[in-house]
């Protein structure tokens, strides 16, 4: 226990840190899938990856690891990416009421 304690610094705190958000995507992904009965990413899912991922992205470059490194920074595009995309498909939802609206109004006149 003593080891442990002296190898306890701000740089492994946010070590753990990160970590725990990177695997409580899964716990929410799992409680989800429960609610709806299947499997579901939910949204949430995509923002503690990328989260849990940028703060060991960090740890990593503190520890110059470079395996560490780059399994951290593929994941963090993809992340990335599916957060682009669900923002897309938000605006694109967003959108669509005022347009479906503006279609049947021109339609019925």
């Amino acid at each position: 226990m003593t080891n442990f304690a002296a190898h306890l610094n701000v740089w492994v705190i946010l070590g753990f840190i990160g970590q725990f958000l990177f695997g409580s995507r899964f716990f929410v992904q799992w409680v989800a899938s429960e609610k709806r009965g299947e499997s579901i990413i939910p949204e949430i899912f995509w923002y503690l990856s990328m989260a849990g991922s940028t703060i060991l992205l960090t740890y990593a470059i503190y520890r110059r690891d470079p395996v560490f490194i780059m399994g951290q920074c593929s994941g963090l595009f993809i992340y990335i990416r599916n957060i682009m995309l669900i923002c897309k498909k938000k605006k694109v939802l967003t959108a669509t009421p005022s347009n479906k609206f503006s279609l049947q109004k021109t339609v019925a006149e």
